[in-house]
């Protein structure tokens, strides 16, 4: 892993990432001083959802055309070009627009809807495959880092400085971010598809893959049922589970937040520590903590105690983490480098789809009944996750070498 390449992608993606938890918490900062409305709120996640939806949809037309560096470098430009843009209507305009603001929001989501599937593909090709495990897991240390830190150094920054100031920092993190991202070195040559005009083929090319091949396809069924389960960790739900079965106050919705982080990191601590054994267990250990996803979700649901809430949290951080790192060292190890970018832009699409249906849905069921029945629920789904894991345990080997 000691090449300058990994080196720009992590720093590069890493100051991204970064960046993109300050502006969001700028601007969410911004709107409420402007609106002080939970709707234009609300709004804010939803419409960077829907953004990254539609990047994912036509990422393999992108991918059929560009490089995958030149996507990354193209992404991150674009990106700070959008918000160089944002920071100029902030500063000249008095009465600011929401729904110019909210427009940017949508326009660097679809940008970095690019960047999510490439970077994620462009990993194996810059990483031997004996180190993917050991890959897969600094990035991860690295990423959930940033978002342990990223709010919590956002929040103080906006309580010192404002929502402005705080983009215009991001401006910052934007720009050496793209010249990160121009120090990366694809050794894998780019050959251009030919499409023959059929264009809406192009689009579902990730799909076809996807179900063609058994490992792909029974991965991704497991993903779907995450994808809608783990709706029932965001934060509108945590905080009235918090309120209402914890009995405590604010903080404690933190406290969880920031266990949870941790748990993500010790977790990638731990498959770094132990990656040869990872690495010849990856199928055993999809379906262990599968089941084991499933359990920590059930137990923090059934848990009146606040400290024991905090330790079920940190647990679920951990098997969430190694669980992760497994998928992606099966995928990485099974698809080809052609592959592996449309893959990565269907998962993006379909797991923003299903957030943003499941966080209507579960928001629904968390107002109509005990705010407990979301977790039992969710759960329900992990657990038919893992059966369904079970059932098809013989499509978890690795098919490509």
């Amino acid at each position: 892993m000691k090449n300058k390449s990994f080196r720009f992608l992590w720093l590069g993606q890493s100051l991204a990432n970064l960046g993109d938890v300050f502006y969001i918490v700028g601007i969410i900062s911004i709107l409420y001083i402007q609106t002080e409305s939970p709707f234009i709120l609300a709004l804010v996640p939803f419409i960077n959802m829907f953004g990254r939806f539609i990047s994912g949809i036509v990422s393999p037309w992108l991918l059929n055309r560009y490089p995958l560096k030149r996507l990354l470098v193209y992404s991150q430009t674009g990106k700070t070009v959008l918000l160089s843009f944002l920071v100029l209507f902030l500063m000249t305009e008095a009465k600011l627009i929401v729904f110019v603001i909210l427009f940017f929001v949508g326009a660097i989501a679809f940008l970095d809807g690019w960047a999510s599937p490439a970077s994620h593909a462009m990993l194996p090709r810059i990483v031997q495959k004996e180190q993917l495990v050991k890959a897969n897991s600094f990035f991860s240390i690295v990423s959930e880092t940033v978002n342990l830190g990223g709010w919590a150094l956002g929040g103080i920054f906006v309580a010192l400085a404002g929502g402005k100031l705080v983009i215009l920092s991001t401006l910052g993190f934007y720009i050496i971010s793209t010249f990160m991202m121009f120090g990366i070195l694809d050794p894998v040559p780019f050959h251009r598809k030919a499409t023959n005009g059929k264009q809406s083929g192009e689009l579902t090319e990730g799909w076809k893959i996807i179900w063609k091949n058994p490992l792909f396809r029974s991965l991704h069924v497991i993903i779907v049922f995450e994808a809608i389960a783990n709706v029932v960790w965001i934060a509108s739900i945590l905080y009235i589970f918090v309120a209402e079965v914890l009995n405590q106050t604010e903080a404690w919705w933190g406290y969880i937040n920031t266990a949870f982080f941790a748990g993500m990191i010790i977790g990638g601590i731990i498959c770094s520590r132990y990656a040869a054994r990872i690495e010849n267990n990856l199928r055993q250990l999809l379906i262990l903590f599968s089941f084991g996803i499933s359990m920590v979700t059930l137990l923090f649901g059934l848990t009146a105690i606040p400290w024991i809430s905090i330790i079920i949290v940190i647990l679920n951080g951990v098997v969430q983490q190694v669980k992760s790192i497994v998928s992606e060292t099966l995928l990485q190890k099974s698809a080809t480098v052609e592959e592996l970018p449309k893959i990565y832009a269907v998962q993006s699409a379909v797991i923003s789809l299903l957030f943003g249906i499941s966080s209507l849905g579960f928001g629904a069921v968390a107002e109509m009944m005990d705010i407990r029945i979301t977790f039992i629920l969710a759960a329900a789904l992990l657990a038919a996750g893992a059966v369904y894991a079970v059932i098809r345990r013989r499509d978890f080997m690795i098919t490509a070498e």
